[in-house]
């Protein structure tokens, strides 16, 4: 289902090699402020932006606020999926998986 992730530099990542062997894929690390090179993480990130703007206070949100918000997003046509949704991808990888 992939063959490569790119991940941020922070120590949430220390276990990208047992990650990537387990999925078979190869590990990628984004240069420190290199935004640019992970170009749909910040596209999401302005996704989310527009539901929680900065200076929003976190602790205030409840699961029911996220799970919202997760939906609204996964449910949005994207042209680089040929305007399916995500979650319509994640279905049909998922069915191809089962066959």
């Amino acid at each position: 289902m992939l063959n490569s992730i790119t991940y941020d530099n922070g120590a949430e990542n220390v276990t990208h090699e047992i990650i990537s062997e387990k999925l078979n894929s190869d590990s990628y690390f984004c240069e420190p402020y290199h935004s640019w090179e992970k170009g749909s993480v910040e596209q999401v990130n302005g996704l989310i932006g527009r539901y929680l703007p900065k200076g929003t206070n976190f602790s205030t949100l409840t699961n029911h606020d996220i799970n919202r918000i997760e939906k609204l997003i996964n449910n949005r046509p994207r042209k680089c999926l040929n305007y399916k949704t995500p979650f319509e991808v994640f279905r049909e990888e998922i069915g191809s998986l089962a066959d």
